[in-house]
């Protein structure tokens, strides 16, 4: 009986691991996937940041202006990031 139940064991454990190894590649390309829709919504919202940048310099709201800027900073440097991880993902 101890036998039967160890070999059902590694049987199931057997199954499992093809299917993790089978699982992986897809959720590799998924990565990559979501990495390249990630910096697609970076360059929408920076192009966004920018028209609300050059609305308030046209309306003379300086301290918006600041706000857009900064926020304009972190955008560009997702950007970046999202850009040198899809490059170190392919090297």
């Amino acid at each position: 009986m101890r036998l039967e139940d160890n070999n059902m064991k590694r049987a199931i454990a057997g199954v499992l691991l093809l299917v993790g190894l089978s699982v992986a590649p897809a959720l590799a390309w998924e990565g990559d996937h979501a990495l390249r829709r990630d910096i697609r919504h970076d360059q929408a919202q920076i192009a966004h940041d920018r028209r609300e940048l050059r609305r308030d310099l046209n309306h003379g709201d300086y301290a918006a202006a600041r706000h857009e800027r900064r926020e304009l900073r972190h955008d560009y440097r997702d950007l970046n990031r999202d850009r040198r991880e899809l490059y170190w993902d392919r090297h």
